[in-house]
């Protein structure tokens, strides 16, 4: 059965850093694509980063220059390196998992809260 286990979040000041870590497990699958998204109360939850089968990497422009997803293919695991945080990262970042095959399976997080506040 497919798991994926998020860790990491917090409460962090304006400018701080955290890193965000979701372990995936139970995939019997080939993984197409391993991201994050994140949602407030008042948005729909939103793409923050992907990472792709070979590595390749697409990043939301909200983030970009601040935020880095990376992944270790032996312990199934994507990260992302939040630096210079701001008030308006504040959110439930969510994993997401998909498959290669065809129709796409995706899998979600159970979500992990990352505070920016003084």
């Amino acid at each position: 059965q497919v798991q994926l286990v998020e860790s990491g979040g917090g409460l962090v000041q304006p400018g701080g850093s955290l890193r965000l870590s979701c372990a995936a497990s139970g995939t019997a699958f080939t993984i197409g694509a391993m991201g994050w998204y994140r949602q407030t109360a008042e948005n729909q939850r939103e793409l923050v980063a992907t990472i792709f089968r070979f590595g390749n990497t697409n990043i939301a422009d909200s983030v970009s220059g601040r935020f880095t997803i990376s992944r270790d293919d032996l312990k199934k695991t994507v990260y992302l390196q939040m630096n210079s945080l701001k008030p308006e990262d504040t959110a439930v970042y969510y994993c997401n998992v998909k498959s290669v095959s065809v129709p796409v399976r995706t899998y979600w997080g159970q979500g992990t809260q990352v505070t920016v506040s003084s």
